[in-house]
């Protein structure tokens, strides 16, 4: 394993792909499993029952599968799985399960984890999400596919956030958001959709005018959210809208943030 740098400790049972590169004073546990074309940095502690897909870089001073930081965790098994090729930067740390919270803490492929941020134990992220600089992802949470999470925000414990939503920068958010919401403000408002980031993603014109029409219905159409969003799935022929419907008729233990 000449890959391995002769000051890293690799624990006995750790397994290890020989492409795999693990650089200065990084600590590997004995129940962690690194993909083809993993690279630690350097001063990486990598611990519990954690497997990284393949091409993950993880920079240093990261710590990633240490136990939660939940009082009511007795020590019981638990696992984080991390994806492939995801960038995770300095000073981030990501937890294992809860037997709570189904024991895993799930990350996808191709995201970017900047310095700093925090990934809680029985969340589940999808691919190619972006948490940025000292943003905190609580326990339970939900982010799906393309959410990106601004530098200094906090996600509350339980909450969803739909596909291909945006929080702004220093915002709390304390309810569920509805795919490609536009959230910003301390206290986390629902001040639109995320349009720049369908465009980017080339959602034909006439899906970004539904949304439109769908979240102004959202916003002020008659009876309860629940009920607006009823409608919209009676009345919609677009799969985006369709996907709004759906997440505000999944369970969620968390109220919806509703548009201003």
């Amino acid at each position: 394993m000449s890959n391995i740098h002769p000051s890293a400790v690799i624990e006995d049972g750790a397994q290890i792909d020989p492409s795999a590169l693990v650089g200065p004073f990084c600590v590997v546990g004995p129940d962690v499993v690194l993909h083809a074309g993993v690279v630690l940095k350097s001063h990486v502690v990598i611990t519990g029952q954690t497997e990284v897909g393949e091409g993950t870089e993880i920079f240093s001073f990261a710590v990633i599968g240490e136990i939660p930081q939940d009082l009511k965790f007795k020590g019981e098994a638990s696992r984080l799985v991390i994806g492939k090729r995801n960038r995770i930067r300095e000073h981030v740390t990501m937890n294992c399960g809860t037997e709570g919270g189904g024991g895993l803490t799930k990350v996808g492929d191709d995201g970017l984890f900047m310095a700093g941020c925090h990934i809680a134990h029985d969340a589940i992220i999808g691919d190619r999400v972006i948490v940025v600089n000292s943003a905190a992802v609580a326990g339970h949470c939900v982010l799906e596919d393309d959410v990106i999470i601004g530098g200094l925000s906090g996600i509350h414990q339980f909450v969803r956030i739909g596909q291909g939503a945006i929080v702004g920068a220093v915002t709390m958010v304390t309810n569920d958001v509805i795919p490609y919401g536009l959230v910003q403000a301390p206290r986390g408002d629902l001040d639109g959709l995320n349009l720049v980031g369908l465009k980017r993603r080339g959602v034909a014109r006439s899906d970004i005018t539904a949304l439109r029409a769908a979240f102004q219905m959202l916003a002020q159409g008659e009876g309860t959210f629940h009920d607006r969003a009823r409608r919209l799935g009676e009345e919609t022929e677009s799969d985006y809208v369709r996907q709004i419907v759906d997440f505000v008729a999944a369970d969620s233990s968390r109220n919806f943030l509703t548009p201003k």
